[in-house]
């Protein structure tokens, strides 16, 4: 059972973990990538299994307090590297893996964190920063040209009301450097059109669209996910925890356009192996598994969580361009350094 508060030995919850567990405690003798660490929840709890052995990394430098704990607690099963996850394929050139797990996003972790600077309630420097960063949420804020702090936050945070919030974010640091979260809250929260009923926070998408520029979430994602098909065995599963509608729209492409049932006009009708050609997993249903009602009552941050997982086929890995292609008006917003 999960704990219902979070604590400084256990600060954050493994979404989704019973079902994950399910589909990945089916072999006798299996190892994990454990992609996006964290405070170690999932990696525990694969641990249990004792002839597991997990190998786990963390772009967050804070995650390794929990890594030393977990080492020394299972010194020959589990590894950590502090690194991003779009490096698997650089560090474990000759290894392969039976799950490979991401659970994207930010962790409660470092959202509780104020001095990380993720909150709309954090009067700390706005950072934003997961770990390995190149650049901070200060500088996008007070030193981006408008209509590239437009086409961020339209565009990575899904904000229709993105023109007007540039607009006073331009006239605000004219003024004074805008600092923190809860500056940058204010200004937002009057530039949107007051909306009755609506729970959530007015700053939630401006936060989400630096967060993820900040990080190169969407490079990285698509990176991660290309990667780790790289290192699955045949028949290994590749898991993924998504939480906002750009990811999951990512992961979906990805999963089912490189499935062997990709181009298939009727279920009815068999597979020929001609039509597996350039393909990467099994068949993939399209199915998404939600939080319980009660994971989301003792979890709430779990409620937007959506898990997909797929299964690698026998096909030689190859460069996967159209995924790439198709989602490059996102990697080239990341990219934009001005």
């Amino acid at each position: 059972m999960f704990k219902k508060k979070l604590s400084p030995d256990y600060p954050h919850y493994p979404v989704m973990i019973k079902e994950i567990k399910k589909i990945c405690y089916k072999r006798k003798k299996s190892n994990f990538l454990d992609c996006t660490f964290g405070a170690g929840g999932y990696s525990r709890e694969f641990l249990k299994n004792k002839s597991a052995e997990v190998i786990a990394l963390d772009r967050d430098l804070n995650s390794e307090k929990f890594a030393i704990e977990i080492k020394k607690k299972y010194p020959e099963r589990f590894n950590f590297y502090n690194t991003k996850f779009s490096k698997i394929d650089e560090i474990f050139k000759d290894k392969k893996f039976d799950y490979i797990i991401f659970d994207l996003g930010i962790s409660s972790m470092q959202m509780n964190t104020y001095e990380r600077g993720f909150s709309f309630k954090s009067n700390y420097r706005l950072d934003m920063g997961m770990g390995l960063n190149s650049i901070d949420a200060l500088k996008v804020v007070n030193n981006f040209s408008p209509g590239t702090l437009k086409i961020i936050i339209k565009i990575l945070g899904e904000e229709k009301e993105a023109s007007n919030i540039v607009k006073n974010i331009i006239l605000e640091r004219k003024k004074k450097q805008i600092y923190s979260g809860v500056q940058l809250s204010k200004i937002i929260e009057k530039s949107k059109k007051k909306k009755f009923g609506v729970k959530i926070n007015p700053s939630t998408k401006t936060f989400q669209a630096l967060r993820i520029f900040v990080n190169k979430e969407i490079t990285e994602l698509i990176s991660g996910i290309s990667n780790a098909t790289k290192l699955l065995k045949p028949s290994g599963k590749l898991v993924v925890v998504s939480f906002h509608s750009i990811e999951d729209k990512i992961v979906k492409y990805f999963f089912k356009n490189y499935s062997n049932n990709k181009s298939l006009k009727s279920r009815y009708i068999p597979i020929n192996e001609n039509e597996t050609k350039g393909t990467f997993f099994e068949n993939y249903k399209n199915k998404i598994i939600r939080p319980s009602e009660r994971e989301i009552k003792e979890n709430y941050n779990s409620r937007s969580a959506k898990l997909r997982i797929v299964t690698r086929n026998k096909n030689s890995f190859f460069e996967p361009l159209d995924f790439k292609k198709k989602f490059m008006k996102y990697l080239n917003i990341e990219n934009h350094h001005a």
